[in-house]
């Protein structure tokens, strides 16, 4: 499995001398092996290399799932550079907060996201050259004068401790946070999967979730860690995953609802075998689980608790062993659950839940407040709620109160950062954001407002006003109007009553 690895790049040297002319990538019709991927590796390190990057450089990347991306995984690796992958879902504003705060030397863009980038451009001081994939808008330049680069390039600089990758991921305050992953916190969350799922040289990964999301990377890297091949889907469609998984004979695969739903019913109308799959996880309804299960037999739903911060599972079993639990502690970690002072808390009660081993991140980048305030008494402090059975099994049981959040489609949203838009809207004087059930998201996102004297809105002028100014997957589902918000006895709005009341679709 090679837990010995150093840095992803001493993966990529090991499959192509191992495997070299396996398949390591397929990719909208095209195939790379395990030895040119590492060529183009190789190549794109030195074309990065003569434009200036070196270690600890940023280079950010704003592109949907494709072989050029996994290029840039390995390529920033063997330079000891760290890529800061943006998601494009997100509003202008958002993607321009997460450019300014990671600083990168290069960015990257594929040719939807070129223009709203390109209007960054003056106030990102720190960006030294612009990149293009699939056509180039100014100040962008061709990816390929970086891609085709035929120097030598340097010796490989990354160290297992060294950052790899920032992956922003939301915050209590509303601003996203970089969550700095080293190469061994990637490389211990991939050996993980690959000892769970027994994965190996003859396992196909479905990468259909974005790269810019640690579950797709780290299927990806699982896979690659296993020298199996990945089908990396530039988007997840249904039937074009159906008829994948049934041609490439995909064994393993990573899914938010309501994707593995989809891809259920779509191979049943085409009728597209999705036999070949043994492994799949993620966050799914027990119905869903129940019809995969039927229709795979050989197959398991694999149920686990992890973030960003921790790089990935730090809890996983088979969803049927202890059904609706978030499964057991991997390996590597120590997961505890704690009341407010930091004491182990016996089976049964609830508390928040904490992490410690190599999977946990190294810190939230530029932000050392923050950093401390998760990291302490030796423990990474999630902000989730959750309870161990007798049995050690997680079960998760929301947020704390210091870190609401909504997961609609395996998406974070944090309440706050909802209701701080809403507000803008000159007809809301106050206004409470919350997650309540959702058949096909798991959850959604609902706003329970309170309107000016003399103002009014209606729900869908509110929803596509936040639509507008932030990214579309925050928007409220649901919104609806109230004369005033409960309050406690200090005057403060009583948000677990609004829950208590509202806490529906």
């Amino acid at each position: 499995m090679g837990l010995h690895y150093v840095s992803y790049s001493d993966i990529l040297r090991q499959n192509a001398a191992d495997r070299g002319e396996r398949t390591a990538f397929c990719c909208a019709g095209e195939r790379v092996s395990h030895r040119e991927h590492l060529h183009r590796v190789k190549r794109l390190a030195a074309g990065l290399a003569q434009v200036g990057i070196v270690a600890g450089d940023r280079i950010a990347v704003s592109a949907r799932n494709g072989l050029e991306f996994a290029d840039l995984y390995g390529a920033a690796a063997w330079l000891g550079a760290i890529l800061l992958p943006v998601n494009w879902r997100l509003a202008p504003g958002e993607i321009a907060y997460v450019l300014a705060d990671g600083a990168p030397r290069l960015v990257i863009a594929d040719a939807e996201d070129q223009p709203g980038i390109a209007a960054l451009a003056a106030s990102l001081p720190s960006v030294a050259g612009y990149y293009g994939l699939g056509g180039t808008l100014a100040p962008f330049r061709p990816f390929a004068e970086l891609a085709e680069c035929t120097a030598e390039p340097p010796a490989a600089a990354s160290g297992s401790d060294d950052g790899a990758v920032i992956i922003h991921t939301a915050a209590v305050d509303g601003l996203p946070r970089g969550a700095l992953l080293s190469h061994a916190n990637l490389i211990a969350a991939a050996g993980q999967m690959v000892a769970s799922w027994q994965l190996d040289e003859r396992d196909v990964g479905l990468v259909a979730l974005p790269l810019f999301h640690i579950a797709g990377l780290g299927l990806l890297l699982a896979v690659q860690l296993a020298g199996g091949a990945s089908l990396v889907l530039p988007k997840f469609e249904p039937e074009s995953a159906a008829r994948l998984v049934a041609e490439a004979q995909a064994t393993v695969f990573v899914e938010f609802a309501p994707m593995l739903g989809s891809l259920l019913d779509k191979a049943a109308a085409i009728g597209a075998s999705l036999a070949s799959l043994r492994a799949v996880a993620g966050l799914d309804t027990p119905e869903t689980i129940a019809r995969f299960e039927s229709a795979c037999p050989a197959a398991r739903f694999w149920a686990g608790y992890g973030q960003s911060e921790t790089s990935g599972y730090v809890t996983l079993s088979p969803w049927r062993v202890r059904p609706g639990s978030a499964g057991r502690a991997t390996w590597l970690n120590q997961v505890a659950v704690v009341d407010e002072i930091d004491r182990a808390l016996p089976a049964g009660e609830i508390g928040e839940i904490v992490v410690r081993g190599p999977l946990v991140f190294r810190g939230y980048w530029r932000r050392d407040a923050d950093t401390a305030t998760a990291w302490r008494n030796d423990w990474h402090h999630t902000g989730d709620l959750g309870r161990f059975d007798a049995d050690g099994y997680l079960w998760y049981a929301g947020r704390s109160p210091a870190k609401e959040l909504i997961k609609p489609g395996g998406e974070n949203v944090y309440p706050a950062e909802v209701e701080r838009t809403l507000r803008e809207h000159e007809a809301i004087a106050e206004v409470v954001v919350i997650g309540v059930p959702d058949a096909q998201w798991g959850e959604a996102v609902k706003a329970i407002c309170v309107c000016r004297p003399d103002k009014s809105a209606t729900a869908a002028a509110l929803i596509d006003f936040v639509g507008g100014r932030i990214a579309r997957y925050k928007k409220p589902k649901h919104v609806v109007f109230v004369a005033a918000l409960p309050r406690t006895a200090s005057g403060v709005i009583d948000r677990a009553k609004v829950k208590d009341e509202h806490g529906r679709a």
